[in-house]
């Protein structure tokens, strides 16, 4: 027996439900309006957490579930994504449907603009049509929306996938990473990821996209813990103020220099890279303040973009720093990297092995790809932060991406890795 089409599920209507609620409710609310409304049962919202390694059932209320968090009301089940339904869905970001005993259960991506917030699963009584496996995407996609919007209000999301604690410098440090870690756009796709060293590090990633522009860093301060953060939260803070001031690359890097300088103990340095790619022209500058060269994959081939290198920030004062050119063609995939990535431990990593093992994989898959590869090189005992960010490049004109519930079908890569919405 098959579920005829729903009438139409109202997606606007979903949304409406939440407004009323408490912003720590708001998710169940619109779960529950969602259930009602394509008959479902055993509907669930899990959150994907910050190692990138499992999932969390994240509820309010209700009972208890053993060995679950507990904390202000909130429960936090913890499920490895290992192997599971629940991993190949957050990579491919393709619905999956699954036959039970007593109904049909189907769970699809939360997500937004590539960014995998988690997933939404729920069992209906009989096998759905295409027409309801579409809407249930759709409501997926505006409960990704949900989600942003409430956690603004609350510490309960934040909590929920913090599956295991925060230190102080670790807090500092997440404070400083961009609110998504993916960004789908027509023209490129974009993903970083941090693997924390036992002792955190320093390292940042930051981007940010403009009506002509996508600027970019990388970024690693010297020392550890919170002397490490708070010298990263200078530096970062500064490049943003630099950036929102509407300074050009050099002036940025020039800024962000003079401002450790004045600011800073004497001593204290950060290493980093700044990047500006036009995106009318699909020309790209960027600036190297003694930091590891970016890996790039073009054409099967993985080799070092070969740059000039200047002084780290908070060295030379008054320095003014070079934009060197940073060569893009349609298809070229751009890695940067800090030197946990190849230092210490981790030195038994073949980074770019591991980058051309990657050729097929979506940008988000890359990173989480080589966070693990450098976990299991140094046995999970990372003695410095590790950080990269993937920027595929698919080049041509500004354009729109396909929509998210797949019906504009066009994808913008040359290179044959189309991105999901």
């Amino acid at each position: 027996m098959r579920v005829p089409p729903t009438p139409g599920l109202d997606v606007g209507a979903l949304l409406d439900h939440v407004m009323g609620t408490a912003p720590i409710e708001a998710v169940e609310a619109a779960a529950e309006a969602l259930a009602h409304m394509v008959g479902a049962r055993g509907l669930a919202f899990l959150i994907a957490d910050f190692s990138g390694r499992a999932v969390v059932r994240l509820t309010t209320g209700g009972a208890g579930v053993e060995g679950a968090r507990t904390q202000a009301g909130a429960q936090a089940e913890t499920i490895p994504l290992s192997g599971t339904v629940y991993e190949r869905v957050l990579r491919t970001q393709e619905v999956d449907v699954e036959e039970l005993d007593d109904g049909v259960r189907v769970i699809a991506p939360v997500s937004d603009r590539g960014d995998a917030i988690g997933l939404l699963e729920l069992v209906l009584p009989a096998s759905p049509g295409t027409s309801t496996v579409a809407e249930v995407a759709a409501a997926a996609h505006a409960l990704a929306y949900v989600v942003i919007a409430a956690r603004r209000y609350t510490d309960v999301f934040e909590w929920g996938q913090r599956t295991t604690p925060f230190s102080l410098p670790a807090e500092i440090q997440r404070r400083l990473l961009p609110a998504s870690y993916t960004c789908e756009a027509g023209q490129f796709t974009l993903a970083g990821w941090l693997e924390p060293a036992a002792s955190v590090g320093g390292d940042t990633f930051d981007y940010t996209l403009n009506q002509d522009s996508l600027h970019v860093s990388i970024t690693d301060a010297v020392g550890h813990e919170v002397q490490a953060s708070l010298l990263a939260t200078l530096l970062v803070g500064a490049l943003r103020n630099a950036r929102r001031k509407g300074l050009d690359l050099a002036a940025q890097a020039r800024y962000a220099n003079d401002a450790l300088l004045e600011n800073g103990s004497g001593g204290e340095f950060v290493t980093g890279q700044l990047v500006r790619v036009d995106l009318p022209t699909g020309t790209a500058g960027i600036v190297n303040a003694g930091h590891p060269f970016p890996l790039r994959l073009r054409n099967g081939r993985v080799e070092e973009v070969d740059l000039g290198i200047e002084p780290p920030f908070g060295v030379v004062p008054g320095r003014s720093f070079r934009v060197q050119r940073l060569p893009l063609e349609p298809g070229d995939r751009v890695v940067f990297l800090t030197d946990g990535m190849q230092e210490r431990n981790a030195t038994v990593l073949d980074v770019a092995a591991a980058l051309h093992d990657t050729t097929d994989l979506h940008p988000r898959e890359v990173v989480h790809e080589l966070g693990a590869a450098v976990l299991r090189a140094t046995g999970g005992d990372l003695r410095d932060d590790a950080t990269m960010v993937c920027l595929d490049w698919y080049g041509g004109p500004p354009r729109r991406r396909p929509g998210a519930n797949g019906a504009d079908t066009a994808t913008a890569s040359s290179a044959g890795r189309p991105y999901r919405a």
